[in-house]
């Protein structure tokens, strides 16, 4: 097989966008280690009397959600969501692959139907100006950045998808 400047191309941007995705996944850590230290703290201050960490709570609720979306284009791109192929493996390899290249388009549909609700709700919360209840956090922006991280996920499946039709992921 003879690599063509449209295949080049595909691969390059395919790289590109397990790049990103990785980063996405590294930062989502990176949060998570920055949850735990704020957790760990808090109940350490609770521990000795002096009443936690004010708002804990919250920056946990917003964190994990954003930790969530930021791992799902890395697994995604990883074929690490769940699959159930128990009926499916003693296909011809080539069936398989369009099966999953197909089952990785509803994937991308159920996303990107989650991220544009997500898009509404951060522009419904940014229109009511609704905030968290004791740091008075504006949660627009969490929720834009979800809405944002699951349009990614989208469009990593999608690209997943053309990349096992081609018979090539």
């Amino acid at each position: 097989m003879s690599d063509t400047p449209a295949t080049a191309e595909s691969e390059t941007g395919v790289r590109l966008l397990d790049r990103l995705a990785s980063l996405l996944a590294l930062l989502g850590g990176a949060l998570a280690v920055c949850l735990a230290l704020l957790v760990s703290t808090s109940i350490i201050l609770r521990a000795f009397g002096l009443g936690g960490v004010r708002g804990d709570f919250e920056f946990v609720q917003m964190g994990v959600a954003l930790i969530v979306f930021a791992f799902m284009p890395w697994c995604q791109a990883r074929r690490g969501n769940v699959m159930v192929d128990s009926f499916t493996t003693r296909l011809p390899p080539r069936f398989q692959s369009a099966l999953d290249a197909l089952w990785e388009v509803v994937f991308a549909a159920m996303m990107a139907l989650i991220a544009w609700r997500l898009g509404a709700g951060a522009l419904e919360a940014a229109r009511s100006s609704t905030t968290t209840m004791v740091l008075l956090l504006p949660i627009a922006p969490a929720i834009a950045a979800c809405a944002i991280l699951a349009g990614f996920t989208a469009f990593v499946a999608l690209a997943m998808a053309v990349m096992r039709f081609r018979g090539r992921a």
